[in-house]
């Protein structure tokens, strides 16, 4: 999905690319195929994780302040971030400071507040978005949006049915299933939907709903 999506963003080669909260570095990986990724990372845990894929520098400290100097990048990610912080706009502001002029910023955010359920308390959440309120604080923070799209569509039934059953039940949500990794002939079945997405997305599709939004500004 986030291939599909840089595609056609005309970076230059090789860019200079920012992962801003980089988890344990994976998607790193992908986006060192495009030029010098650097990534910046608050977990401790993480950034040792992130480290050790070598594929390029990861800072330990907060999207909010950042070291780097203004425009220091053509393209900054920020996969499944900022739904984490409560400051969301000052975030997307620091990241419209060290993006040059004319440079892209990608964003997934978990989609729509009717969802929210023990799976956002377990990941520290503080809102969900949908095109609207996504596209509303990026502009607030000077960006301009190029397109968005919806994507996990095709689990989206699944999942209402699922937070409909957590808000019936009493019991804590600390062992459901977002902490289980299913078999491997299950989880292939479950990324195919997600491989049809990307190509749609690819070819400049949108896709109406799904759990998740994606968006690109510049």
């Amino acid at each position: 999905m986030l291939a599909r999506a840089l595609a056609g963003l005309g970076l230059p080669k090789p860019a200079r690319i920012l992962d801003a909260g980089c988890g344990s570095g994976r998607n790193m990986v992908e986006l060192a195929r495009l030029g010098t990724v650097t990534g910046v990372e608050l977990s401790e845990t993480s950034v040792c994780l992130a480290r050790a894929r070598d594929v390029g520098e990861v800072i330990e400290g907060s999207v909010l302040e950042m070291p780097f100097e203004p425009d220091s990048f053509d393209l900054a990610v920020s996969l499944d971030v900022i739904e984490h912080l409560d400051q969301d706009l000052d975030a997307l502001r620091e990241l419209r400071r060290v993006v040059a002029p004319g440079g892209a910023l990608l964003v997934t955010v978990p989609a729509y507040g009717w969802l929210w359920s023990g799976h956002d308390e377990i990941n520290h959440h503080y809102r969900r978005y949908t095109r609207r309120t996504l596209q509303r604080v990026a502009q607030q923070a000077g960006w301009e949006q190029v397109r968005t799209t919806y994507f996990n569509s095709l689990l989206l039934p699944v999942a209402i049915v699922l937070r409909a059953l957590d808000r019936l039940s009493t019991k804590t949500t600390e062992s459901s299933l977002d902490l289980w990794v299913p078999p491997e002939p299950l989880n292939w079945v479950l990324e195919r939907p997600l491989a049809l997405e990307a190509a749609l997305i690819g070819r400049g599709g949108r896709i109406p709903a799904g759990l998740s939004l994606l968006a690109v500004f510049r």
